[in-house]
């Protein structure tokens, strides 16, 4: 089997956790290092919640390195109103049994990519910040990054405003940056991942599979489904509906089939006093400008909850090895 080589920028969170999970289930996938910056939380809740989860799953040989600890240009702000004020929910996974890296992790992906057999494609799940610092610092690694396969951002409504996604809204410039950048960007926006939901009677199902780690993620999910229905900007069906977002950009690299979306021209504002960090997609493509950005806008819901609870399964028979 020919692997996809990724390098993972997350800020878990309890849905990043989720795409933990999926990318140590699937063998296609060889996670050369795993990345950290402040989004969710602050990033000693991110590095600490990422340790201990990869220890829980006795994935601890992973190099984990840490990043930047605010946006680049703007206030920071988090989303412990969603995730808990630890991150995860309710749920503590396991003391971490390994440290992070000495390497800061804009040298750790510098190093890496630089030193790659073929391309790596840069999975990210928080706000752009260190891979924005990446490409401003380097910007000779652009070759050796096939694609940044991205959750963040929509072309219509928000969650953090009514146009803003929370990864584009708390760090708007770095969003600027890395789509201009050149590289190439598969953007699993929340008009996809609005989609990609799992319902209450599917969760249901999930906590009956037997293992530890089911009956963690269950309750972990639980919480995030109750927290997701009290915030301003979410659709009344939520309390019945649980948005894992940022499963699909991992879950696109492994079965691409099952989405579908088309390329497109996206901008961010950056300065503007009520849409701060909106991504203006330009669907009618009457701007004349050449596309830069993959958006993913539908999803298999069915093919996406047989793999994400294919993933868990694996993951709770191996840690009850």
């Amino acid at each position: 089997m020919t692997k996809i080589p990724i390098i993972i920028d997350c800020d878990p969170g309890i849905d990043d956790t989720m795409m933990l999970t999926l990318a140590f289930a699937r063998p296609e996938l060889d996670i050369k290092l795993v990345t950290v910056e402040a989004g969710n939380l602050t990033i000693d809740k991110t590095a600490y919640n990422t340790l201990s989860f990869l220890s829980y799953i006795k994935e601890d040989k992973v190099e984990v390195a840490l990043g930047l600890e605010k946006p680049m240009f703007r206030v920071q702000e988090v989303a412990e109103d969603i995730h808990g004020e630890g991150g995860l929910g309710n749920v503590k996974w396991a003391d971490p049994t390994f440290e992070a890296s000495k390497r800061p992790a804009i040298q750790a992906m510098y190093e890496t990519l630089m030193t790659a057999q073929q391309p790596i494609t840069i999975v990210a799940t928080g706000p752009l910040t260190n891979i924005a610092a990446l490409l401003l610092a380097h910007p000779e690694v652009k070759p050796f990054i096939k694609e940044i396969s991205w959750m963040g951002g929509a072309a219509v409504g928000g969650n953090m405003s009514t146009v803003a996604e929370f990864n584009a809204y708390v760090d708007p410039h770095a969003v600027e940056l890395v789509f201009r950048s050149g590289v190439p960007v598969i953007m699993s926006g929340l008009d996809v991942t609005h989609k990609a939901y799992i319902t209450r009677e599917e969760m249901n199902e999930l906590s009956h599979l037997g293992t530890d780690f089911a009956k963690k993620v269950a309750e972990m999910m639980n919480f995030y489904t109750f927290t997701q229905s009290q915030t301003p900007f979410n659709a009344p069906d939520f309390e019945k509906q649980i948005r894992v977002h940022d499963v699909c950009a991992i879950a696109c690299l492994i079965e691409p089939t099952m989405f579908t979306g088309d390329d497109y021209f996206v901008e961010v504002e950056l300065e503007g006093r009520l849409t701060q960090g909106t991504t203006l997609v330009d669907y009618a493509k009457k701007t004349g400008k050449t596309p830069n950005v993959h958006v993913l806008h539908s999803v298999d819901r069915a093919a996406f909850i047989t793999c994400f609870f294919d993933a868990i399964t694996t993951i709770g028979k191996k840690i009850a090895q």
